[in-house]
């Protein structure tokens, strides 16, 4: 029960075509998804577990997508340790986190029962997805997590939650731990991946990149070794450069946001699968001229031998925004099958 071009990427085996997974492929910009959340809360949707598999199958039945992504929220975690959550439509929590409040969070054994949910949404999806298809999870990353308890959101440079960098130790003594076990839920409902989605690592220079991500991600990936993911939005290659990111048998793959050349990343990074990373902006184009550079993009990395294509899990650079035209999402997965193909 899974998908076999998504399986070849993960063992690195050479294939014409890749799988196709756009991130937040499941959203906003889906018919479908509108339709569901005009009848029910987003807590509803994720929440339930038959809503949260309904909703991350819209996208499979209409797009054709390879895999399947738990329909849920990485700000999860951040409500089970008890700074409560609430969609308004845009999340707030209950309280800030600062120096004197990281005390307050419940402890990782404490605060699981309120991830169980994602287990069973996993299970349900896993359910009604066909045979072929593949299905991953997800998890913020303890900095992202961190910042958002800090900041309340993830604009700007994140100056506060740097203020507080010192405070980051003592978050993640609680949180890495929730975590390992929450990422164990969602293995246990059929996840074949766990990705790590680090949406605020990009603000950390790379000497603070990895003085706080390094140790933590390697502490997730020791406990599920070469089945977790990671990404970071508005890194480079500095950001790299530690033996997590390089050594086979820790991370089973990485994405990569349309700041980085494709082509280049699949001739130097040899670590498992390499997701991304068209750039999702260019979906609003008209249809022609969306077509053309999603031409453009995809004959570039056509060029390539097959070989050094192996890995590769054909995306977007960071997720499917809102109000983007369906049209155009469905011709990319259309273009990215046919242009392989040839």
């Amino acid at each position: 029960m899974a998908n076999q071009r998504f399986q070849n990427a993960l063992s690195r085996t050479p294939q014409d075509i890749p799988p196709v997974w756009f991130m937040r492929q499941a959203g906003r910009y889906h018919k479908h998804y509108q339709a569901l959340r005009a009848k029910h809360s987003f807590m509803e949707m994720c929440k339930d577990a038959d809503l949260a598999a309904e909703v991350a199958m819209g996208p499979i039945q209409d797009f054709d997508f390879d895999l399947a992504i738990l329909f849920s929220d990485l700000l999860f975690p951040l409500e089970a340790m008890g700074m409560g959550l609430t969609y308004e439509p845009a999340p707030t929590l209950a309280w800030q986190l600062t120096p004197d409040t990281v005390s307050k969070l419940r402890s990782p054994n404490e605060a699981i029962a309120g991830l169980e949910f994602q287990r069973d949404a996993v299970r349900a999806t896993r359910a009604h997805l066909p045979k072929d298809k593949s299905l991953i999870g997800f998890v913020g990353g303890p900095w992202t997590l961190f910042a958002y308890a800090v900041e309340g959101s993830h604009k700007g440079e994140l100056s506060l939650a740097k203020r507080y960098i010192a405070s980051f130790k003592d978050f993640c003594d609680k949180m890495v731990p929730l975590l390992e076990q929450n990422i164990r839920l969602q293995f246990e409902g059929g996840a074949e991946v766990v990705m790590v989605l680090d949406t605020a690592a990009g603000e950390l220079s790379p000497t603070m990149f990895e003085e706080t991500i390094d140790s933590t991600i390697k502490k997730l990936a020791q406990a599920f070794p070469g089945k977790l993911g990671y990404y970071a939005k508005g890194i480079n290659p500095q950001h790299l450069r530690h033996p997590l990111f390089r050594e086979r048998g820790l991370l089973g793959g990485l994405g990569f946001d349309h700041r980085w050349e494709m082509t280049d990343v699949l001739k130097t990074q040899q670590l498992g699968f390499i997701q991304g990373n068209f750039d999702q902006s260019l979906l609003f184009l008209e249809p022609k001229a969306f077509e053309a550079r999603a031409l453009a993009y995809l004959e570039g990395i056509k060029k390539l031998p097959i070989e050094t294509r192996a890995g590769w899990v054909s995306g977007l650079g960071h997720g499917v925004m809102p109000q983007t035209p369906e049209e155009n999402v469905r011709s990319m997965v259309r273009l990215i099958r046919e242009v392989m193909a040839r």
